[in-house]
């Protein structure tokens, strides 16, 4: 998870190589919301074993249930 202090947004998603991932939401990529709300601090990771599985997380984290965990992981910054 990535969160933007300077506009109070957050951004939940998965990748196979953070890194690379991170770079491109904070230096590398020219389109998509990510771009409007530099810069972002990761402030959240899990890993996975599968892509399913990181695909059913980020679906939950985007739910009334997940976006209330996400605040208060931003809460506790």
């Amino acid at each position: 998870m990535l969160y933007s202090e300077r506009f109070n947004k957050n951004y939940t998603g998965f990748t196979s190589n953070l890194i690379k991932r991170f770079k491109s939401h904070n230096h590398l990529g020219t389109k998509g919301y990510t771009l409007k709300f530099r810069p972002w601090t990761v402030i959240h990771v899990e890993f996975f074993y599968s892509k399913s599985e990181a695909m059913k997380r980020e679906k939950y984290l985007k739910t009334g249930i997940g976006r209330e965990f996400i605040q208060n992981l931003i809460n506790k910054l």
